[in-house]
C-alpha cells in the first residue's frame, strides 16, 4: 500500500508540479499572495503567530494563514491532499516521512533556492541538515530539535520523602523510586510506562546495548537480547501495578494524568515546556541510564509543497521560519530547542524554574531517530503490534516476532 501510494504520488504530482509550480507568484488583485502554513501542535501557536506577525511586518504583500491538524491525524491528510493538490504552501515535516514524500516529489528540494540567495545551512546542526537531505538535495531547512527528559513532580517526591532524580540514576533507581511513590489509596501511579518509541522504548533499547534499524538499513533489532530485555523492563511497570495500563493512558493521555498530579514521573520531551511550565511542582531531570546513557535525538523542518502556486512567498516565509529572528521567539518563549546555531541558551533560560539544561545535555549522548524510506510504515507496525504486549495480550517475545518478520519485510522491499 505505501509503495503503491509512493509510485501514485510521483506521477500525480509530477503533472502537477508542471501545471501548479512557477518561479512568480500567482497574486490576487491587490497584488498579494496568502499562502498556508501546516502545523500539528497548537501549543506552538503563540510562538507562530508571534513569528508570522514579524514576517508579515516586513512582508506586506504575503498573508499566512495556519492550519493546526492533531499529529494522529497529520500524515493520512498529507496524503489526501498531496493527491487532490490541497497540500499547505509550507508545512512541518519530520524525518519519519522526508524520504518518502521527497521521492514522491511531494515536497520541493530547497538546495538550489538556498544556493541562488546564499541562505547558508551552516547555521543549523548538520546532523539535522543530514536527516532532511535526499539523494544529495536538502528538502528542509530545521526548525528544532528535541531530545528526551524524566519529567517529574516534586510535591509527590516530597510527601512520599523521595530524593529528586539526578543525574546517578539508573533503571534499577528508577523502578525503586517508582515502588516508593506509588499510593495507591491516592490513586498515584509512580511512573507512566508509555508505549512510544522516541522519548520510550527506542530510549531504552538503546540504552540497553541494543538498535533499531541495522547499519546496512535491512533489518530491524526488536528481536534481539538487549531489545527483548529492554521492552520487558518497560512493560514491567504495568505488571507490578507502578504504571497505568495501557488502557489507562489510551483513555487519559500520560501528559493528562502528570499534569493532574496522578502520576509522579514519565519520560517526555521538551515540547511539552509550554504546557508543564504552567505547574510550579513539575521539574524535569536527566533520563536515568541502563548499561549506558541514551535519548533519541529528532527535530522538525520546514519544507515546501511541491504543488504550491506561490513558490517565492513560500520560499521567503521558510527562510524566515528559519532565522535567528524566528529561533528567538523560540527560545525566549520556551516553546521549543531552536535549531538555529547559538540561540538554545535562550531557550535554557526562559523558564527558570525548570531545569530545561536537561534537554540540551541529552544531545551529547543522544542517538539520531532512524529514518529510512519506510520509517512511517515501520512505525505503524510498532504500534500496531507493541500495543499488544503493553495490554498484555501476547508477550514481549512473541510480539517482536511478528514484529520484526513484518518490518524486516518492510525494509527489502
Amino acid at each position: 500500500m505505501k509503495k503503491w501510494l509512493t509510485m501514485l504520488l510521483t506521477v500525480v504530482l509530477g503533472l502537477m508540479g508542471l501545471a501548479g509550480c512557477s518561479d512568480s507568484d500567482q497574486a490576487s488583485g491587490d497584488g498579494k499572495v496568502e499562502i498556508t502554513y501546516g502545523i500539528w501542535d497548537k501549543k506552538q501557536l503563540p510562538a507562530i503567530n508571534e513569528i508570522i506577525k514579524q514576517f508579515t511586518e516586513k512582508n506586506p504583500n504575503i498573508k499566512v494563514k495556519t492550519e493546526i491538524t492533531p499529529y494522529g491525524q497529520y500524515f493520512q491528510k498529507l496524503e489526501t491532499a498531496a493527491t487532490g493538490g490541497a497540500l499547505p504552501d509550507v508545512l512541518w515535516m519530520n524525518g519519519a516521512h522526508v524520504v518518502q514524500y521527497a521521492e514522491g516529489k511531494v515536497i520541493l528540494p530547497l538546495s538550489d533556492m538556498a544556493q541562488k540567495d546564499n541562505y547558508s545551512l551552516d547555521n543549523y546542526p548538520k546532523s539535522l541538515i543530514d536527516l532532511y537531505t535526499v539523494d544529495g538535495k536538502v528538502y528542509g531547512i530545521p526548525k528544532d530539535y528535541d531530545t528526551t527528559g524524566l519529567w517529574y513532580n516534586k510535591k509527590i517526591f516530597d510527601e512520599a520523602g523521595v530524593s529528586y532524580p539526578d543525574e546517578t540514576w539508573d533503571w534499577n533507581k528508577l523502578k525503586e523510586a517508582a515502588k516508593k511513590l506509588t499510593n495507591k489509596d491516592k490513586g498515584i501511579w509512580g511512573y507512566a510506562s508509555l508505549m512510544g518509541n522516541q522519548g520510550g522504548y527506542y530510549d531504552f533499547i538503546w540504552q540497553n546495548g541494543g538498535y533499531i534499524i541495522s547499519d546496512d538499513g535491512k533489518s530491524v533489532g526488536f528481536d534481539q537480547p538487549e531489545a527483548i530485555e529492554a521492552l520487558k523492563y518497560n512493560i514491567s511497570f504495568i505488571k507490578e501495578g507502578l504504571s497505568p495500563t495501557q488502557a489507562q493512558m489510551t483513555e487519559t493521555a500520560a501528559s493528562e494524568l502528570f499534569s493532574s498530579g496522578k502520576v509522579a514521573m514519565m519520560f517526555d520531551g521538551p515540547w511539552m515546556v509550554p504546557e508543564y511550565k504552567k505547574n510550579p511542582d513539575l521539574d524535569v531531570a536527566v533520563v536515568p541510564k541502563g548499561k549506558k546513557r541514551a535519548v533519541a535525538i529528532h527535530g522538525l523542518a520546514n519544507v515546501i509543497a511541491a504543488n504550491t502556486k506561490h513558490k517565492d512567498a513560500a520560499w521567503k516565509f521558510v527562510q524566515f521560519l528559519g532565522s535567528k529572528e524566528a529561533a528567538e521567539v523560540y527560545a525566549k518563549t520556551g516553546t521549543v530547542i531552536p535549531a538555529f546555531n547559538g540561540t538554545q541558551d535562550a531557550w535554557e533560560q526562559s523558564v527558570p524554574n525548570l531545569n530545561l539544561k536537561a534537554f540540551i545535555d541529552g544531545a551529547e549522548y543522544s542517538v539520531p531517530l532512524p529514518s529510512v524510506k519506510n520509517t512511517g510504515a515501520i512505525w505503524q507496525y510498532e504500534t500496531d503490534i507493541l500495543k499488544k504486549a503493553w495490554s498484555e495480550e501476547v508477550s514481549v517475545e512473541d510480539a517482536v516476532k511478528e514484529l520484526t518478520t513484518k518490518a524486516n519485510e518492510e525494509l527489502n522491499k
